[in-house]
């Protein structure tokens, strides 16, 4: 394994070294000392060199600086000392701190503080003298000071690196809800784009199809009038779509979302199509009002087995059923199955999953498949129900 490189010294750390060194070695030239011992004064150059080159190992190598600066600032009181090598030691325990591990900057301060009280007290039972005190003082500010500063700083930076990555995240989960909500918008499009045209389409696919096919001017005639109805229909529904998703204003109100109180407009738009349509609605007047989304769901649901049963349903009839509970709306819808002659347009399974995609966005539930005939042994229909529930507080229902 190759042996790493230690880490070049940061630009400002170079030039705190060389200021520091350069102010020292200044005060050396001019005599200034802060104190008198037996060592010449040419010794105190010797923690002074020492300490200007662990500057260089604040941010690479903080404790080890820190543990030599210390044995280098004990050498400096048997000297006439430096005041820089003084100021170096101090910025050495404010770097250890700021960029040293987590548990050194916990453990530095208090082992400061101890070390101050303990010079203090020290020093006070050795002179038996108030002025003890300033020795203390000096101690709290060449250790406990830059200690108790690095820990506000490195707080400091801390809490902006939090706040700077909750930023982030919060960034994130916008960005994600945002890509959710496209996404919810796109397919609640494609289900009302689904929903609004696709009867009309249909019902132009077959009755264009029996026109071609068909050698008889009266068939004709009424199968290009149902194919004009429903490609104007079809047409002004399209139109409104595309009207309200290029308006960027916001101006242009989209039309009123429909109810079943329609659905008897939208039977008898089935059976112009050629579709036998019964409509049984078991609800009554006295029933409390349906939420807005309940009834656009159950419509769209209606709308498309009406769809679906023109493209697909054997001869026979078609029954649309509605019945109230008490906790919500159930609606069903049987279509003959079995084999189908003549035209047929093609469908592409969207439906199905739309009709389900809207009852589960209620909370509700949706089945659909073949089952026996009720009335006619042997027979199958094809049957499509969804429940949709309602909650008690939207209806006005005490539970």
């Amino acid at each position: 394994m190759p042996l790493s490189l230690p880490r070049r010294p940061d630009v400002v750390d170079v030039r705190i070294c060389v200021v520091s060194l350069v102010s020292g070695l200044g005060l050396y030239a001019l005599g200034i000392t802060m104190q008198s011992r037996a060592l010449g004064p040419n010794w105190s150059l010797l923690p002074l060199f020492v300490m200007s080159g662990l500057v260089l190992m604040r941010r690479t190598a903080p404790q080890f600086a820190l543990v030599v600066g210390t044995l280098a600032l004990i050498a400096d009181q048997f000297t006439t000392g430096n005041l820089a090598t003084v100021v170096m030691f101090t910025d050495l325990v404010y770097a250890a701190v700021v960029y040293g591990t987590p548990a050194q900057a916990r453990r530095i301060p208090v082992t400061t503080g101890l070390i101050t009280v303990a010079v203090t007290v020290g020093f006070l039972a050795w002179f038996r003298q108030a002025d003890a005190i300033l020795v203390g003082a000096v101690t709290a500010l060449v250790s406990f000071a830059p200690a108790t500063t690095g820990v506000l700083v490195r707080n400091h930076r801390e809490a902006a690196d939090l706040a700077r990555l909750r930023a982030e995240q919060t960034a994130l989960l916008a960005e994600k809800d945002r890509a959710q909500a496209v996404t919810a918008e796109r397919a609640r499009m494609a289900r009302e784009l689904h929903d609004m045209v696709a009867n009309h389409l249909s019902a132009i696919a077959i009755h264009s199809t029996a026109a071609l096919s068909l050698d008889d001017p009266r068939t004709t005639k009424d199968a290009l009038t149902v194919i004009r109805e429903n490609s104007v229909e079809g047409l002004a529904e399209m139109r409104r779509l595309i009207g309200i998703l290029r308006d960027s204003s916001g101006d242009l109100e989209p039309a009123a979302a429909p109810t079943l109180d329609g659905l008897g407009a939208l039977a008898g738009n089935a059976r112009t199509n050629g579709l036998d349509v019964r409509l049984d609605d078991a609800r009554t007047p006295d029933d409390a009002p349906l939420p807005a989304p309940v009834e656009l769901a159950a419509y769209r649901i209606v709308q498309e087995s009406l769809t679906n049963a023109l493209k697909h349903a054997a001869p026979g009839q078609v029954t649309v059923a509605l019945v109230r509970e008490r906790d919500g709306l159930r609606v069903r819808v049987t279509s003959p199955f079995g084999e189908v002659k003549g035209p047929r347009a093609p469908g592409s399974g969207a439906g199905l999953v739309g009709m389900e995609e809207r009852a589960a966005l209620l909370g509700g539930t949706f089945e659909s498949g073949p089952e026996a005939h009720p009335d006619v042994p042997g027979a199958k229909v094809w049957r499509v129900e969804a429940r949709l529930p309602i909650d008690p507080k939207d209806q006005g229902v005490p539970e």
